[in-house]
């Protein structure tokens, strides 16, 4: 009998350690959801529109015409209604206020979808059980992420509601691009549940595996650029392209003082500095493809690389569309979409070409 326990444990470890990824993927892509909603909040001008942040009772809206007025009221007196929404009908703030409501409420459902089933796992022992080492540590740094970045989210209001109204740039880049981090980290936790075992050392892809790894920390840096884009309305500007006015750089490139505040501040350096960024992702995506194609690696490893390309590729192509096209609702959410399936693509790719512990890069 002990045998046949022993026997099991394998196999045991190995389901749990898959129900365990297919919840963490379950709960990235409600995190890919909750990215686009975020952008078409921003898109529509709705984050503004809720001036109080109850974190443990703000699951209802309000349910009545008294309590509706209440909270136009109260929006009326911040900043956005007193300088760009002026006049404003109650029904035209209720349309703002169900995207950021929704936001809102959606990522608590995120926090619950991820609270309940770990505790499950952990009371069950299938934490304790499983092959990765350490994964209790790491599905509660999770958590406490996800929680952390609820306060960031309300930093990130409460930076419209003094004398600007709009959000910060800076907090609305850090609020995005921390998104990506507990999406990518899930993702990475799965994907090591899933598939465990790294390759076997090969050093003839090392300039590979180098190059990729590379590519996700400058698509991470592109699509930090783009919160910038985004938190300035820099795409309402030089709606050309590949020109910006007469010439490739726009004629305000680092005319700010000091000069690398125009890196954060200036509309036109803002949005020359996400297309240099998203064409090199593209050429440098490119050539780790091509590479690829020489070279004898994995079906699996080969499979990663071409939707990496592709998905470069279609992300580049909707920029140039949502910037030709003056930053449409529709393409540009499509558009943040599109960066997150590009980021799961790069991610997909490092944790193919990853060594054993302990070996160099």
């Amino acid at each position: 009998m002990d045998y046949a326990i022993a026997d099991n444990a394998p196999a045991e470890r190995a389901a749990a350690d898959s129900r365990i990824a297919v919840w963490l993927l379950v709960c990235c892509a409600m995190v890919f959801a909750m990215v686009v909603l975020g952008g078409v909040t921003r898109l529509t001008h709705s984050g503004l529109s809720m001036v109080e942040w109850k974190p443990a009772t703000g699951f209802l809206p309000p349910m009545s015409q008294a309590e509706w007025q209440d909270a136009f009221d109260k929006y009326k007196q911040y900043p956005e209604y007193q300088k760009v929404n002026m006049g404003m009908t109650l029904e035209e703030f209720k349309s703002i206020f169900w995207f950021e409501f929704i936001h809102r409420v959606w990522g608590r459902l995120i926090g619950l979808a991820f609270f309940v089933p770990m505790v499950v796992f952990f009371l069950t022992g299938a934490v304790r059980r499983s092959a990765m080492p350490g994964l209790g540590g790491k599905l509660l740094l999770a958590f406490v992420l996800g929680g952390l970045q609820g306060v960031l989210g309300w930093l990130m209001v409460k930076s419209g509601m003094v004398d600007r109204p709009d959000v910060s740039q800076y907090r609305l880049t850090a609020h995005l691009l921390a998104a990506f981090v507990i999406y990518g980290y899930m993702f990475w936790i799965a994907l090591g549940l899933l598939w465990p075992r790294p390759h076997a050392p090969d050093e003839a892809t090392t300039p590979l595996r180098r190059a990729v790894i590379a590519i996700a920390v400058l698509v991470f840096i592109t699509i930090g650029s783009g919160g910038f884009v985004a938190g300035l309305d820099a795409g309402f500007i030089y709606n050309t392209f590949p020109l910006m006015g007469d010439g490739l750089v726009p004629e305000e490139f680092l005319q700010l003082t000091p000069a690398w505040l125009s890196l954060f501040e200036d509309v036109a350096t803002v949005q020359f500095d996400h297309r240099v960024l998203a064409i090199l992702t593209l050429v440098l995506v490119g050539a780790a493809w091509a590479w690829g194609l020489k070279h004898d690696i994995r079906p699996r490893t080969r499979t990663a690389l071409h939707g990496l390309a592709l998905t470069a590729v279609g992300q580049v192509s909707l920029g140039i569309a949502t910037l030709l096209l003056v930053v449409p609702v529709s393409i540009a959410a499509i558009h943040q979409a599109g960066a997150l399936v590009l980021f799961t693509a790069v991610l997909w790719v490092v944790h193919e070409l990853r060594r054993e512990r302990g070996r160099a890069i």
